[in-house]
């Protein structure tokens, strides 16, 4: 009886032994739904092809204070859901140790159709992004092999690893992916605008948010153009320059004297919930922001050629009404959706 007890145990061994192979593990590849009216993605899926156990492995990732030297700031402190992924409510990041850092944290939604990203394009792929905030003093202040480290020390993440990528590696290549898959998937593009030009659901736009689409189309559409509401370009829009902070903008990046406070021109997708705006996050309102760029822009010695006037200053002339319409017009783009997306929450 004992004998056959002992072999019935080491049968039931080996079973669960073959099941937690992960080596014979397939992961569920991930569909990603691409927009009618979005441009072609810009992320090669070949090279990071999208799967369940990677997309969350990335959202775990994305989520855990481990990351940072305290183990207690996410890359969730700075990139709030509900505000498209924002710093809500601070004008800068704030990290580890009381840090404060010296830009506002931008959105993350439809990063896959970026070439480079940060406020300067100090990242020129997905993939390396969120290695600068992992490494800043001021955010998360870890390095790179201590994180892989406290993985390793984890069973729960060597068992994510060994589903989600074929070599099953804890490493940084793969963290990375596993990030970046996350990332991909947080396309947002189901707002009223969308429904609206893809004729779904008999959606239409209020008089006032008809004539701020035009206004805007004149006046703002050159930089914030496509349905991204962003031609990905780097630009110098007037603003007086911050003396506690002195950014040169993409001029750090390159040194090139014509890139002198030049900034990424963001996305305006949302843009009803990422506020503070501008990349020190200075103006609170669409409100203000609309009235700087009518009245409030300074010659600092770079500005953007599009923004000069005929009559030699620098600037958008707008009138109260076509400042109330294209807000109107831009609260269209908010994609309640996407912000409530429980594919993208922490629970």
């Amino acid at each position: 009886m004992k004998k056959k007890l002992i072999i019935v145990i080491f049968l039931q061994l080996v079973l669960v032994s073959c099941s937690n192979d992960d080596s014979l593990y397939v992961s569920k590849p991930l569909v990603l739904d691409l927009p009618s009216n979005f441009p072609d993605l810009v992320y090669d899926l070949d090279n990071n092809p999208l799967t369940q156990e990677g997309f969350e492995l990335g959202k775990s990732l994305f989520y855990d204070g481990r990351l940072s030297s305290n183990n207690s700031i996410p890359c969730a402190f700075c990139h709030e859901q509900a505000f498209a992924f924002t710093h809500h409510g601070h004008n800068l990041s704030h990290g580890v140790n009381g840090g404060i850092g010296f830009r506002n944290a931008q959105p993350i939604q439809n990063m896959a159709y970026q070439m480079d990203f940060m406020w300067d394009g100090a990242a020129s792929h997905l993939d390396l992004q969120p290695i600068i905030p992992i490494t800043s003093e001021l955010e998360m202040g870890e390095t790179l092999s201590n994180v892989i480290d406290k993985l390793k020390n984890d069973a729960d993440y060597q068992y994510q690893f060994g589903r989600a990528f074929e070599n099953g590696e804890v490493n940084s290549e793969n963290m990375l992916k596993a990030l970046s898959q996350f990332m991909v998937m947080m396309i947002s593009s189901n707002s009223k605008y969308d429904k609206y030009v893809r004729e779904e659901d008999n959606v239409q736009l209020s008089p006032i948010e008809l004539d701020g689409r035009n206004s805007f189309q004149a006046k703002c559409a050159s930089c914030h153009a496509t349905d991204l509401f962003t031609d990905h370009s780097f630009r110098n829009n007037g603003l007086p320059v911050n003396p506690m902070l002195n950014d040169k903008g993409r001029f750090n990046i390159l040194e090139d004297p014509n890139d002198l406070y030049k900034f990424r021109v963001p996305s305006l997708r949302n843009v009803e919930k990422t506020f503070p705006y501008m990349h020190d996050g200075r103006f609170s309102t669409l409100e203000v922001v609309l009235d700087f760029y009518d009245s409030g822009l300074v010659d600092n010695g770079n500005v953007d050629i599009s923004l000069l006037r005929e009559d030699g200053t620098y600037g958008i002339t707008l009138s109260d009404y076509e400042k109330s319409s294209i807000i109107a017009f831009l609260k269209t783009l908010t994609d309640y959706e996407f912000l409530q997306d429980e594919r993208f929450s922490e629970f």
